[in-house]
């Protein structure tokens, strides 16, 4: 029997470890690419009910009888809330969410889907207006700091299924209930917005037809404290001020531009409808000032969408 050398039995070792070495490398690869194919086999619907963050989307999909139509084949985008999103929006528990008329809940995850798949690096810098499965309108920003929907943030993007992509996000999107008066006058806490948006259209400046047809908008809108806070005790002395003045103070709160919660930046100073300008601060909150203010005012709500715009609330009367 032939003998090996010291020599030869190092060169046969070297050899055989580095074919193990080859051999766990494909082994991985190969065990990484079963993996990836296992999800990318699964449909949105079974992707969504796997996951723990998703469980009240997964309840709320169950309850608007959608589980079908997101196992379909075909190519769809979901924004889908997490569960601290449905707690946030109000809907924090399975009670909570069928409680929510059927057709309700319907059209508020529908406003969460688009029939084509956009893929986050796909998505312009910018922001881009998509059509939902709803048939409204979404807006899809993309920034340096990641991609947003009508100011909501992605948290985890391109999680990719059979049948589309998922986008998990940390809002509930509320599809607009009208244009921006009619958003107002379905609020409770906005009448007194509301009965100054109608007076001051008595002047020389229709604000109501201004923020019913005029499209693409930001309000700031105050609540009824605000406007007491301000000097308008009850909606009575509203109906008895200048109509114009009102106006004047009321084009003080408008931009013409969707502004986001997202696209709020420190120091800026948008325009207004009144030709001035308010600052927006974002040290301890957002927050927005005018001109004749001694402090700013809270935003205290945002990113409410109207058909012609978007509604911020706000704890006090901006004063040119």
């Amino acid at each position: 029997m032939k003998k090996f050398s010291l020599h030869s039995m190092k060169n046969y070792l070297k050899v055989m470890f580095s074919f193990l070495a080859l051999s766990l490398v494909v082994i991985s690869c190969d065990d990484n690419d079963d993996d990836e194919m296992t999800q990318m086999d699964k449909n949105i619907a079974t992707l969504v009910s796997e996951r723990s963050d998703l469980s009240l989307l997964r309840a709320a999909v169950t309850r608007a009888g959608l589980g079908a139509t997101l196992s379909e084949s075909g190519s769809f985008t979901v924004f889908a809330p997490t569960n601290d999103a449905f707690t946030s929006a109000g809907l924090g528990s399975e009670a909570a969410i069928n409680a929510v008329p059927v057709e309700t809940l319907k059209n508020i995850l529908l406003y969460h889907v688009f029939t084509q798949k956009y893929a986050a690096s796909g998505i312009p810098s910018g922001t881009t207006e998509l059509t939902t499965a709803s048939n409204s309108k979404a807006y899809v920003s993309k920034k340096s700091n990641g991609v947003y929907i009508n100011g909501a943030m992605v948290t985890t993007a391109d999680v990719n299924a059979s049948n589309g992509v998922i986008h998990v996000i940390n809002k509930v999107l509320m599809p607009p209930a009208g244009n921006i008066v009619q958003v107002a006058q379905g609020n409770s806490n906005l009448s007194f917005l509301v009965a100054a948006v109608v007076r001051a259209s008595e002047g020389s400046t229709n604000v109501a037809s201004v923020l019913s047809t005029t499209n693409g908008l930001t309000v700031f809108a105050p609540t009824n404290q605000a406007f007491i806070n301000a000097g308008f005790t009850s909606i009575a002395s509203i109906q008895a001020a200048n109509p114009n003045t009102l106006a004047s103070i009321l084009t003080y709160h408008v931009i013409s531009a969707r502004v986001f919660s997202s696209d709020l930046t420190e120091g800026a100073t948008p325009a207004t409808l009144n030709g001035a300008n308010v600052t927006i601060t974002l040290s301890g909150g957002a927050k927005v000032k005018g001109n004749g203010n001694p402090s700013a005012s809270n935003i205290t709500s945002t990113d409410i969408m109207a058909t012609n715009g978007v509604v911020h609330v706000i704890d006090r009367v901006l004063l040119p």
